[in-house]
């Protein structure tokens, strides 16, 4: 038994002094929300799960809700709604469906509000969040990319906090702690290098979508596994390295780094580096924003780092990985070129796996879509709210579609 009180839901444990947070994790049934829940199951008397969400994968999604008593699970599957009814009836956990009911969960006030949500679907849930002056834990990369400006004035007026969840994001963040941003020489991001990083770039071209979604390292879901080995997941970063710490394109760079261990680097005026060095375990990332301002006992890998032995480093070429190169044509022309290069390169991924176009295709596709909307100067206009956000997406997805290669 418990009670609610005034402001963000805060439920109070009967055999503890100390108020849970209360959370809604939406994408739920993706890695990242699956290893939040874990975090979430083996602290079950620091959260309170309000809300989840998911797509198809309704008999996880409801597994998930019924297991830590969730209020109410989502899911963004309209046709599905009746499978999760059905998997919740007599529970009490109540079924929802479609964009309004996700946005609808977005408003409920909660302490913490985890955005990992795959592609530009996230943004709405990240923006309404942010107007509610939550915590925002964001993994979905394209709320900054897309929108990062509009997203940071909503959560600067709602006093909303947003802690990164991407492992470089909160490698960065947390080497930044203490310091003076006036300081800060330069920012370096790692990259694993994808299922490709030991390939001929000649042999690219012959990729099937099975062999780039197979990571060496990392245990993540099709669409991410694809975007790290094509770089375009690194692209993204870049773009949100500078809109989350206000960072010139110019001080942000890129290596591959094979072993995934260190996440980022923060180079100093004086000459100092400051590492971050752990596994690759997103657990680490997700743990740090769900309980910051302070560290938890997290169930990760200690590094022994005498047996580990090296470590190795390499430039990641632009040649190489064009992703890249178009990232940086992005942050020169600002406004809403982020969410057209976003809404191309899912468009672009979706014609991979379709196995419509070759593996290197997707960054022509990509290319060839910015350059056809160059002569837009809408695109040149800072995102004022959600809804030029999304026109510009589906105009980039339209081009994006039509492109031949």
């Amino acid at each position: 038994m418990g009670f609610w009180g005034q402001g963000p839901q805060r439920w109070f444990c009967n055999f503890c002094s100390e108020a849970m947070k209360t959370i809604t994790i939406f994408g739920a049934t993706g890695s990242i929300g699956q290893n939040t829940l874990d975090l979430v199951r083996r602290n079950r008397n620091d959260f309170k799960v309000v809300g989840l969400t998911g797509a198809s994968n309704i008999r996880q999604l409801a597994q998930d809700a019924l297991d830590l008593g969730a209020e109410i699970a989502v899911t963004a599957d309209e046709s599905a709604l009746p499978a999760l009814r059905d998997a919740l009836a007599g529970s009490g956990v109540q079924a929802a469906a479609g964009q309004n009911a996700l946005r609808d969960l977005a408003a409920r006030p909660v302490d913490l509000a985890v955005s990992s949500i795959i592609g530009a679907a996230g943004l709405a849930p990240s923006l309404i969040a942010a107007q509610q002056g939550t915590t925002l834990a964001l993994a979905n990369k394209e709320s900054l990319v897309c929108a990062g400006p509009l997203l940071k004035a909503t959560a600067q007026k709602s006093g909303a906090t947003i802690l990164p969840v991407d492992s470089e994001h909160s490698a960065i963040f947390q080497a930044l702690i203490g310091e003076d941003m006036a300081a800060v020489e330069r920012v370096i991001i790692t990259a694993s290098g994808g299922a490709f990083r030991d390939w001929d770039t000649a042999d690219l071209a012959k990729a099937t979508p099975d062999q780039a979604a197979s990571h060496p390292n990392w245990n993540m879901g099709q669409r991410i596994t694809i975007d790290s080995a094509s770089l375009f997941n690194k692209a993204m970063e870049v773009i949100e390295t500078k809109e989350f710490f206000d960072v010139s394109p110019d001080k942000i760079e890129v290596l591959i780094h094979p072993e995934s261990l260190v996440h980022a680097l923060v180079g100093f005026s004086d000459g100092a580096l400051m590492a971050h060095v752990g596994p690759p375990d997103m657990r680490h990332a997700i743990g740090f924003a769900m309980y910051h301002p302070t560290r938890a006992d997290l169930p990760v890998q200690r590094l022994d780092l005498a047996q580990i032995g090296q470590l190795t480093f390499r430039p990641a070429c632009e040649d190489r990985h064009p992703a890249l190169r178009l990232a940086r044509d992005v942050m020169k022309n600002g406004g809403l070129w982020g969410a057209a290069f976003n809404a191309a390169k899912e468009v672009a991924q979706d014609r991979f796996i379709a196995k419509a176009i070759r593996f290197t295709d997707m960054a022509a596709v990509v290319e060839e879509t910015l350059t056809q909307m160059s002569s837009d100067s809408g695109l040149s206009v800072a995102p004022q709210d959600l809804e030029t956000v999304l026109h510009a997406d589906q105009l980039a997805r339209n081009v994006a579609a039509a492109v031949k290669v």
